[in-house]
């Protein structure tokens, strides 16, 4: 348990929550509890169900049946713009930011949407010099300090995973959504992402979809396991690791019995 967690209802709470596609089930009667100063994964075999769940956490789906609330508050008709309005903000699977500008610029850009100013592009650059300061802390607390004035093009895949969640945090979340962070990474740039991700974790509560199993066992404070976009199991990762139904579901049946042995 965190130093500080709160010991309130869930932050986020889904119930129900299913997502159909021409007769598929893809999302089944998912019932999510993710707690104030959590880091929460979301893990499983391909095809459980993890980024459809996140799609319908933040509107980019509209869910069959079941409710999200978020604070206790439902959103489950509410736009993505608009929970991302309310502090739920996530970062995507692929890096989503701009090639061809500098580190600096991804995350004024970021400052602009949350400052409701980010169609201004036609306005002279030195308009947006009041936002370099917090732009600079921005980047300065990712790590990218020196990379202010690189071009996102240029800079290595780790670093610009990094820029992403920086201009996540421009958004100003309560609550980080963090899809695939490691994904294609080699072992150094995980340490510094799962290093970065402890850091900007504090004061927040954070989901994460993670494959790698090695992150999530340093990172989280519990985990959730879907399997044909079903709930299988729930808990802290020994609690999780040790499930039969768990090891069957990555590994097949006769390899958890191996496993187990």
């Amino acid at each position: 348990m965190r130093a500080d967690e709160v010991t309130k209802g869930p932050v986020l709470e889904t119930r129900g929550l299913t997502k159909e596609f021409c007769g598929f089930t893809a999302v089944d009667n998912v019932n999510l509890q993710v707690q104030e100063g959590h880091i929460h994964a979301l893990i499983g075999p391909n095809g459980a169900g993890k980024t459809t769940v996140f799609n319908l956490l933040t509107k980019f789906l509209p869910p069959t049946r079941g409710e999200i609330l978020y604070r206790g508050q439902p959103i489950t008709s509410k736009k993505s713009n608009e929970i991302a309005q309310l502090g739920l903000v996530r970062s995507f699977q692929i890096s989503a930011v701009f090639a061809h500008m500098t580190a600096l610029e991804n995350v004024r850009v970021a400052l602009q949407r949350q400052l409701g100013t980010s169609f201004h592009f036609w306005k002279s650059e030195k308009t947006l010099d009041h936002l370099n300061d917090r732009a600079l802390a921005l980047l300065d607390e990712v790590g990218l300090r020196e990379y202010a004035d690189t071009l996102t093009v240029e800079m290595p895949y780790g670093r610009k995973r990094a820029l992403e969640v920086a201009t996540t945090l421009a958004l100003d979340p309560s609550m980080m959504l963090l899809d695939e962070p490691t994904q294609g990474m080699g072992a150094e740039d995980v340490d510094r992402i799962v290093a970065l991700i402890k850091r900007v974790s504090q004061g927040r509560t954070v989901l994460m979809v993670e494959h790698n199993l090695s992150v999530v066992s340093r990172l989280c404070d519990r985990i959730t396991v879907l399997a044909r976009g079903a709930v299988l199991a729930e808990g802290d990762y020994d609690t999780v690791s040790r499930n039969p139904l768990v090891r069957e579901a990555y590994m097949g049946s006769e390899a958890a019995e191996e496993a187990a042995v």
